[in-house]
């Protein structure tokens, strides 16, 4: 997908960019291809595939949710940045958490905000179970990008979403993980409101967005131990 492409594909997302922001997101391009000679960020690394899978793949939330009503956004896992970042210079007005156990990635993420004089982003060096523990219920919208498996995702995730607030998982094939989640959703308090399927522009790969509401306060006792959540699922 090469920049005039993008544009148009991105437009049809009903986003509109300013010469200032495109060039954020080229100057994202660059950093990107020159930390990950010095550590793995990413295997995409041609410009044409990282504005479809990469910039474009993040601004496909835009089909589950109007980001111009949300205020509060946390990134669980956000790695290189995906979709936080290219979030955050799409829709300036975010109040953007991105949080990650890895150190390294935290370190290049603050190197582009620090580049594109991006403001209003706190980064976390945490892991997410022992976050959510003092940050209950804080966030309009929490997403992750290819992270986890859904049942583990909603366990770590969902504590920190507001009532009435979202969890937004980006996801590839859910076929089998979609059959996991009932007694988790239930335990935890929330709902599958919307799953949307679609195909990325000129691959045609699988894309899913699964969007799940806060119903009700989640229980203290959760999130557990990640070593708990992934041999015994709820």
């Amino acid at each position: 997908m090469n920049k005039e492409t993008f544009i148009k594909e991105i437009n049809k997302l009903g986003i509109k960019l300013s010469s200032e922001q495109m060039q954020q997101l080229n100057d994202y391009y660059q950093l990107l291809i020159f930390w990950n000679a010095k550590m793995n960020l990413t295997s995409i690394t041609q410009e044409e595939d990282v504005y479809l899978k990469h910039f474009y793949d993040s601004l496909t939330i835009v089909k589950a949710i109007d980001l111009n009503n949300i205020k509060t956004i946390l990134d669980v896992g956000s790695g290189a940045g995906f979709p936080g970042l290219v979030l955050k210079i799409c829709f300036p007005h975010l109040k953007l958490d991105i949080i990650d156990s890895n150190n390294k990635k935290i370190l290049f993420i603050n190197e582009v905000i620090n580049k594109l004089n991006l403001d209003n982003i706190n980064l976390i060096h945490d892991r997410c179970e022992i976050y959510a523990l003092k940050n209950r219920e804080r966030y309009d919208l929490v997403t992750s990008r290819a992270v986890a498996n859904l049942n583990t995702l909603i366990e770590l995730c969902f504590p920190l979403v507001k009532v009435e607030g979202y969890f937004i998982a980006l996801k590839g094939n859910i076929e089998q993980e979609i059959q996991t989640v009932s007694n988790e959703l239930n335990i935890l308090k929330g709902q599958i409101e919307q799953i949307i399927t679609f195909n990325l522009p000129k691959e045609e790969s699988i894309r899913n967005l699964v969007k799940i509401k806060k119903l009700e306060i989640t229980p203290e006792k959760y999130p557990r131990a990640y070593d708990k959540i992934k041999k015994k699922p709820l």
